[in-house]
């Protein structure tokens, strides 16, 4: 007699509970560092909220308003913990925060797997555990779940634990602590998680009934419940600090998501047919889920018909764990209003499905009974059909997170050029158009460098910026001030709009298939507006196939054509911000026979006939040869600004810290045009530059300079001297300049102040109405190989070209034409004439202003032909706002009068008026 052979032992699992948990930790942390973000509720409700507390701006969403209060600041404040003990490490930048969250999420989530994992090896089965183990790693779902910042990415660890808890019954029941987890995750992350307790609650109440336990059973449910409200008075607690006044947030989002009617509610952002929630988990989760959709068949076939068991438990138990996925996608695809994240709290509960049909599926596949089909398979086949599956689906999922890295991750990798050393200033403003909702959290700009909302396509309601209000306001305002311009029905406000004049950067995309509207104009090719920061490939949809689009497809002769991603489109990171460019101005060509005592000024005679006055800017293109003009006025120029540099000094020449590396290069440039223009008068060395005729030597080189480079370079020409420069807000500033000569205005007013505040301060007739947004566009587009003229006049009414002493003293308040003294002899009249010229310095990016001033007698030059008739035609046809700005009702009596007796003199002495185009053109 054979002996008697010993049955088998039970299957012992090869991968223990600290394996598992670095498998688990491994791949999370893969997700950690290259999942991009899915939704950007994540990034305005929860990673915006953290950047406020952690660092005290941040962008803020409708949810958030207390009239609202539907997030919960108990939630956000743990995360804000874990970032701010993250701060007191040394080097730590906004955007290692961002990723340390994201480390530690990751971890938190492995925990909570190893946790489930090491239950379901316990009390199911350790083969059911590694399967479990194998789908969670390799799905793509998990890939974005695991270390998102999210509600219902927190669910889902709580919803392990909760698990965990009530399928482990070794060494007692552990309903309250089961309770427990889920109202953790129910009421700090989202409370429509709950739902997945209601299968165990009803397996306690069943287990207390037919075991006649009632009243254990009772203080079971007693103790979780006095658990969950603990949970719930210490989140309401903190919530009403926040927002200062008693909120219950669990409460209101279930008011607000279940019974909102008409404008409100979930589903006016949009709604999913019923199927959505089937293609999602098939493309996230390839065959496992329908393993998990079959695990109900499969577990009662496998009990009821074939009467074997696959696992420690009885059916019923097996039920109880199976359902809840069910139930889950059960509710979640009757609802409307669907999104992926809303399944995120039952991806454990897929993957454990998944993984117990697949164990049915092995013992039965796996079976040597002779009445079994699948025993006249030899067992080798059955490994390599086994293999082929689980490869496969394994394949399926890298594919897929493969995909999504390479797809998608732009958004998280454009933005490195903005922590680089002196890209940015605190204010700078980086706008988001129709990228907006792809954008990343403010935790990706360097510090105090704000996101703000240009208009685009969209027409919902943005989000608008935490109130950074401090004196006298407590902790954290922003939290419970009421933000301007929320609502809960997804109205547009206007007031979340910027205008893109003020934008320093900007985030666009380019797409092959995606043609440009009005409203999402192509910025990536408006090369004349923004330069290229950094660019990064981001799929293309319409121009990739379905297949393309799903799954990683490798670029193999064997694969067809068509399957290949072509002609990837790219998220883009735009800045108007000036970066060096290689342009070298052309040498320019000697001025013919110059002569510092022959060479008259240039006769200039800007203005034009009337009726009609035209106010515009008036540019006209400018050949580099004539970028600086000088006379025989020359030397008289350069002995009045010698002497207002001893008088005046600082007053009349200043250079801002910031603007130092500019007003340099404006004197490299002088001293490399002004030798080559006027080789008698100036010589270049190899320290800066020669004056051959007052015997002046200029050293550029030096640290520190011998005086302000813009004072020095003011004594290099004839012109007045201004460098405008781009601040965050995407407007210039005057932050260098050399006014010695102005007449009319004086530099300590304007230095400083913005391109749009210098004109209106100075009371510029229709300037907001025809000139700003004109001038505002000429100042982003200009390119250093682009130069600009223009011209002006003023009349004065005194012979003081520095500083008109008509209209009171230079260092007196309150001056003005208005106590200027009226009428004065036409002797004490001068016409006072502007040539500027406009230039981008090509390493600093500085707007280079050289205004040029030519200064004559009126009786002077009402001795040229057409002068007195023109003149006072254009005088006369000044409105009244241009009037009141050149001061015409202190002279005009007079002027006019001398102008039109000058002008009867010339046709009475044969003057020709229809020949005066031919005579003179604008503007001479």
């Amino acid at each position: 007699m054979p002996p008697k052979t010993k049955s088998p032992g039970p299957i012992t699992s090869h991968l223990g509970s600290a394996t598992a948990f670095y498998i688990f930790f491994g791949a999370n942390l893969i997700a950690a560092i290259f999942s991009p973000i899915q939704d950007c509720d994540e990034v305005f409700n929860y990673w915006e909220p953290t950047h406020y507390l952690n660092h005290q701006y941040g962008l803020q969403t409708w949810e958030y308003s207390p009239e609202y209060a539907i997030r919960s600041w108990a939630y956000t404040s743990l995360h804000a913990i874990v970032i701010g003990l993250g701060r007191l490490l040394p080097f730590t930048t906004k955007v290692s925060e961002f990723y340390m969250l994201r480390v530690v999420l990751a971890l938190i989530c492995s925990l909570c797997e190893t946790r489930l994992y090491s239950t379901v090896s316990k009390t199911l089965n350790p083969r059911v555990a590694l399967f479990f183990l194998i789908v969670m790693i390799f799905s793509p779902g998990m890939y974005h779940a695991s270390p998102a910042y999210l509600p219902s990415s927190f669910a889902m660890y709580t919803t392990m634990l909760g698990f965990s808890a009530f399928m482990d019954w070794s060494g007692g029941i552990r309903t309250a602590q089961g309770i427990f987890w889920f109202a953790l995750g129910s009421l700090l992350g989202w409370p429509f998680a709950g739902a997945l307790i209601i299968p165990f609650l009803a397996e306690e109440a069943l287990l207390a009934t037919f075991t006649g336990e009632l009243y254990k059973g009772f203080r079971r449910l007693f103790d979780g419940t006095v658990r969950s409200l603990i949970v719930l008075a210490l989140q309401a607690a903190i919530d009403s600090f926040f927002y200062q006044r008693l909120v219950c947030v669990p409460l209101n989002i279930v008011l607000y998501n279940v019974f909102s009617r008409g404008n409100r509610g979930p589903n006016i952002y949009g709604v999913e047919p019923w199927h959505f929630y089937v293609r999602n988990l098939a493309l996230n989760f390839n065959a496992w889920f329908l393993l998990a959709i079959l695990s109900l068949p499969l577990l009662l076939f496998q009990h009821i018909v074939r009467q074997k068991t696959v696992s420690k438990q009885t059916l019923l138990r097996g039920i109880v764990f199976i359902s809840p996925f069910y139930l889950w996608l059960s509710i979640f695809t009757i609802q409307p209003h669907k999104e992926e994240r809303f399944m995120y709290p039952a991806y454990p509960c897929l993957a454990l499905n998944a993984a117990i049909s697949f164990h049915i599926l092995l013992a039965s596949f796996g079976s040597t009974n002779p009445r079994d089909l699948t025993s006249r398979i030899p067992p080798r086949a059955k490994l390599v059909i086994v293999s082929a599956f689980v490869i496969s689906a394994i394949i399926l999922g890298a594919l897929r997170i493969l995909g999504i890295i390479t797809a998608y991750s732009a958004p998280l990798n454009i933005y490195e050029p903005l922590h680089r050393k002196e890209m940015t200033n605190p204010g700078d403003i980086v706008c988001l158009g129709k990228e907006w909702y792809r954008f990343p959290s403010t935790f990706f700009l360097p510090n105090q460098v704000r996101a703000k909302f240009i208009k685009s396509e969209f027409s919902g309601l943005l989000p608008g910026e935490f109130s950074e209000a401090n004196a006298g306001f407590g902790f954290f305002p922003g939290a419970w001030l009421v933000p301007a311009g929320m609502n809960d029905e997804n109205r547009e406000d206007p007031g979340k709009y910027t205008d893109i004049g003020h934008c320093k950067f900007l985030v666009d995309s380019h797409f092959y298939s995606v043609t440009p509207t009005t409203l999402e104009p192509d910025y990536v090719s408006d090369t004349d507006s923004w330069e290229k920061l950094s660019c990064a490939s981001f799929l293309d949809a319409g121009q990739t196939s379905t297949l393309g689009r799903l799954l990683w497809v490798p670029d193999w002769p064997f694969i067809p054509e068509r399957h290949h991603r072509k002609e990837p489109g790219g998220i883009c990171y735009l800045a108007c911000i000036w970066i060096p460019q290689d342009f070298k101005r052309p040498t320019a060509a000697p001025y013919p026979d110059w002569s510092v005592t022959e060479t008259k000024p240039l006769p200039y005679r800007p203005f034009r006939y009337g009726p009609k006055y035209n106010v515009t800017m008036g540019l006209r293109n400018m050949h580099w040869d004539e970028w600086i003009e000088l006379d025989n006025h020359y030397m008289k120029f350069h002995d009045l600004k010698a002497q207002r540099i001893i008088e005046r000094g600082s007053k009349c020449s200043k250079t801002a810290p910031e603007a130092f590396d500019g007003a340099c290069e404006l004197l490299e440039e002088l001293c490399d045009y002004l030798p080559q223009r006027y080789p008698s008068l100036y010589h270049k060395t190899d320290i800066g530059m020669d004056n051959i005729v007052t015997g002046e030597s200029f050293n550029i080189i030096e640290r520190p300079l011998k005086e302000d480079p813009m004072q020095m370079a003011a004594r290099f020409v004839q012109d007045d001297l201004a460098i405008m420069f781009e601040k965050g807000d995407g407007q210039y500033y005057f932050l260098a300049g050399s006014i010695l000569l102005a007449g009319f205005w004086r530099l300590e007013d304007k230095f400083g102040m913005p391109l749009s505040e210098i004109h209106t301060s100075g009371d510029v007739p229709q300037f907001k109405e025809k000139l700003e947004k004109g001038m505002m566009n000429f100042f982003k587009r200009v390119q250093p190989d682009k130069a600009v003229l223009r011209n002006n006049y003023f009349i004065q009414v005194d012979d003081c070209l520095p500083w008109s002493h008509s209209i009171g003293s230079e260092d007196s308040g309150g001056i003005g034409w208005f106590t200027a003294e009226k009428n004065k002899a036409i002797r004490h009249h001068y016409f006072r004439s502007e040539r500027q010229s406009l230039r981008r310095l090509p390493r600093s990016g500085g707007v280079v202003f050289t205004i040029r001033t030519y200064f004559h007698p009126i009786t002077e030059i009402c001795q040229e032909p057409y002068v007195p008739g023109r003149l006072a035609s254009a005088i006369r046809s000044w409105g009244d706002d241009v009037s009141k700005y050149k001061g015409k009702e202190r002279y005009q009596d007079v002027l006019l009068e001398y102008l039109d007796k000058m002008h009867q003199e010339q046709l009475k002495n044969g003057l020709d008026v229809e020949n005066e185009d031919k005579a003179r053109a604008y503007p001479y």
